[in-house]
């Protein structure tokens, strides 16, 4: 009796410490994945407010409406293909976020079940 209750304590400690080790390599890999994103919406940013200024630039330079027209739509057209280009790239990085996170605790989890 003595030998299982030490058995299955002994068990309980080891299959703690692998969900536990897992679930830390989740979190680094979650961390890792996020400080890049935060990065390349620093860096989208950076870009947005630049063809920004450089398009307000140019409006004020134009010499007629017409002229003024033109360059707000080609700035708005480029604006609108940047944002969903963005926006396509940071949804593919979320998914590899969530997948690298996720594999740690999957492969412990299959572990257990084998």
């Amino acid at each position: 009796m003595v030998d299982q209750i030490k058995a299955s304590t002994e068990e309980f400690e080891r299959a703690s410490k692998h969900s536990l080790d897992a679930v830390l390599r989740a979190w680094g890999e979650a961390g890792k994945g996020f400080r890049t994103i935060t990065s390349e919406l620093t860096e989208y940013s950076k870009r947005a407010f630049e063809d920004a200024t450089r398009a307000f630039e140019q409006m004020v330079g134009a010499r007629s409406v017409g002229q003024a027209f033109e360059i707000q739509s080609q700035y708005a057209k480029k604006a609108y293909d940047a944002h969903l280009a963005e926006l396509s790239k940071l949804g593919e990085m979320y998914v590899n976020v969530t997948r690298n996170a996720f594999t740690p605790v999957e492969q412990a989890v299959s572990r257990k079940v084998a």
